[in-house]
């Protein structure tokens, strides 16, 4: 199957035979570039370059991005972090719970659930430290031993406990799609969100972490308003039928299956402006440089 860059690279030759002068490659990613309020972000755990927090916030930076996504709770100094923040004037705009597949909020064991939920309340306190909005959480996994039904029971009777620290706090709790093999469809995610009732919860949109089963810009429009932020892969149904399931993230963005221009498409028609977290292998300098670049080319946002 032809990459669509080979396909714009092959029509660059035809037509400069024909005499004919195409768009930039870097137009096919975002017609809808006018449009999309977009906001650049990616993983703390991708900055791999050797630096004290101060230097590694100062080169994402001049990278090119706009924040960067912390763990929480973490071992990391707390004054470094909001020092970092505020003379790199890179933002934080939300937290990732670190606890969620450890010790998940689906766990039959009573115990296990109160761990995660302790770490919740102390993401969402310091996510609100750290002048954020969201604290991404992995509701429950589905496996040999957790049903179906108590994962979703189970999970929604802990939230819902989280729910008054997030009114506290104001920070949303925001829900990502995950290989959990839990809320598997966009009808039912969007149902899971809408029996809390509350504003306090949303939905994390994983863009390539569907396409294994599906196709992200349907998830876009059913979810609609209820997606808070977006991360950022890519994924190769070829290398998942060829080489296994997990083998299809192993692709750089624009070189899988995403379909960058319908989930812009969707994007744009649901309104939403907002963050989007690169969540893929990070690297030095060099590499986190290419996935600035191939995300303002995603976007539109050169």
């Amino acid at each position: 199957m032809m990459k669509r860059r080979d396909f714009v690279k092959l029509s660059g030759v035809i037509a400069a035979s024909a005499g004919i002068t195409l768009p930039s490659a870097s137009l096919w990613a975002s017609p809808q570039r006018k449009h999309l309020r977009i906001k650049k972000c990616l993983k703390f755990g991708m900055v791999e370059e050797e630096l004290p927090i101060l230097d590694k916030f100062k080169l994402l930076k001049e990278l090119g991005y706009d924040g960067v996504e912390m763990d929480s709770p973490n071992d990391l100094d707390q004054r470094e972090i909001l020092e970092a923040k505020e003379k790199s004037g890179l933002e934080i705009p939300g937290v990732v719970n670190s606890v969620h597949w450890k010790s998940p909020l689906s766990d039959p064991d009573p115990k296990v659930r109160e761990t995660c939920r302790k770490s919740m309340e102390t993401a969402l306190k310091d996510c609100k430290t750290y002048g954020g909005t969201t604290v991404l959480l992995v509701p429950g996994v589905v496996n040999q031993f957790v049903s179906y039904q108590d994962a979703y029971t189970r999970s929604q009777e802990e939230i819902r406990k989280l729910l008054p620290v997030a009114e506290e706090t104001g920070i949303k709790i925001a829900i990502e799609n995950v290989w959990n093999n839990f809320l598997l469809s966009p009808l039912e995610a969007a149902r899971y969100i809408d029996e809390f009732d509350s504003p306090m919860i949303g939905w994390y949109f994983d863009v390539g972490n569907v396409v294994r089963y599906g196709w992200p810009e349907h998830w876009i429009e059913t979810l609609g308003e209820r997606i808070i932020k977006l991360d950022v892969k890519e994924y190769s149904r070829a290398k998942q039928q060829n080489e296994g399931i997990w083998k299809g993230f192993e692709v750089e963005l624009m070189q899988g299956d995403c379909n960058w221009p319908a989930v812009n498409k969707a994007l744009e028609k649901i309104g939403y402006e907002g963050w989007a977290s690169a969540e893929v292998k990070g690297g030095d300098r060099k590499r986190l440089k290419q996935i600035s670049d191939e995300m303002d080319e995603i976007f539109g946002l050169v």
